[in-house]
């Protein structure tokens, strides 16, 4: 067991890796794209994703959950222990953010080599009005000692990674979550959780990817020290084994097409007719607001600017449009966004060992008839 819960159980299970040249994608990977799903392109049109079309990611099991007797223990350097029921939380006072959330992954499969994982295309995003207790509420109920540095939140999914049983965990700093927004979730878009959205309470870390926002939240624990869990070390953007890499954090910028015309079964191509055609889509950075949004009818070669709607909130996407007038033939149609902050959606894929925060888009190839 090491320092921060988790069991090294040697090279049980199957070896973190990349794909070999030419190789498909593997049963182990069919199986985890069978059990979690991405954003239907075409939903996109809705502001608010609803729950069933809203990314899903679980790394274990969804675990079984009795609402009656769930609580949430706040232990380790506070001023005194705290164990909060749902009925506890319920009676505090509630705030409601609405939210893009993605996952780190989301663009995996345009990382060469592939490494292998849930194979993520781009959908791995979604939007919603996520209600519940603000986590800096339930620390100062609890007061935070001065020697505390982070808050780790710990799920009820128990699993196996890469060898590793554990829990799922990951940490914030004190700072950031006494000074955010993030929430004890208990209702996502005003109904309670869904189960794969982590009924009966998540956490919800706004502007992060979704590795950050810990599903069944079972327990706070305050430490002394930068947490160094199995989840903090997974995630990290590495270019080799070696590389102590860097932390992925804040959602890297990202525009998606919400896709015209009709598409064509097996490959999601789209047919579209010739003539003036409406271009729409979502746009969204954990940085700060997507401050321009740019559309490219030929792979990149030229770019148009998009009109962008008004702001959604500080952390959720922002939608985007043009017309563009389709000619006959084939095109493939790119869109690409800057946020405040001067960064800008690359068009060719960030690679890294574990495929994360790679947020360029995947071309949506027409044919224009």
């Amino acid at each position: 067991m090491s320092a921060d819960g988790a069991t090294d159980l040697g090279s049980f299970g199957l070896p973190s890796r990349t794909a070999h040249p030419g190789e498909g994608i593997t049963p182990e990977e069919l199986g985890l794209a069978a059990r979690n799903h991405a954003l239907p392109a075409e939903a996109l049109r809705w502001e608010i994703t609803p729950p069933g079309l809203h990314y899903v990611l679980t790394h274990y099991d969804i675990p079984d959950a009795d609402p009656d007797s769930w609580t949430i223990a706040v232990t380790g350097l506070v001023d005194h222990q705290v164990t909060l029921s749902l009925a506890t939380l319920a009676a505090m006072r509630q705030h409601t953010v609405r939210v893009t959330m993605e996952c780190a992954g989301n663009g995996r499969t345009g990382v060469h080599p592939r490494p292998l994982s849930q194979p993520w295309i781009t959908g791995a995003v979604g939007t919603a009005d996520w209600s519940g207790v603000r986590l800096s509420d339930v620390l100062g109920e609890a007061g935070v000692a001065a020697d505390a540095i982070d808050v780790v939140s710990c799920g009820a999914d128990h699993g196996i990674e890469r060898g590793v049983e554990q829990d799922y965990e990951r940490g914030l700093s004190v700072q950031l979550a006494l000074g955010s927004d993030v929430l004890l979730a208990t209702a996502m878009n005003g109904q309670p959780l869904p189960p794969q959205h982590g009924f009966p309470v998540r956490l919800v870390v706004p502007g992060w990817y979704g590795m950050a926002s810990v599903k069944w939240l079972r327990e706070i624990r305050l430490v002394d020290h930068e947490f160094a869990g199995y989840q903090h070390q997974a995630y990290r953007v590495k270019q080799h084994k070696d590389d102590p890499g860097m932390p992925v954090t804040q959602i890297e910028p990202r525009a998606l097409l919400s896709p015209p015309g009709f598409p064509d079964f097996m490959s999601r191509a789209r047919v579209v007719e010739a003539g003036v055609t409406d271009i729409r889509g979502r746009a969204w950075s954990g940085w700060g607001p997507v401050t321009k949004v740019e559309f490219s009818p030929d792979d990149g070669a030229t770019w148009f600017d998009c009109t962008l709607a008004a702001e959604n909130g500080p952390f959720a996407w922002r939608a985007f449009s043009t017309v563009w007038q389709a000619t006959p033939g084939q095109a493939r149609l790119r869109v690409r966004a800057t946020d405040g902050t001067g960064r800008v959606q690359p068009l060719d894929p960030v690679a890294s060992l574990g495929g994360f925060t790679n947020n360029a888009d995947a071309a949506v190839v027409a044919l224009v008839r």
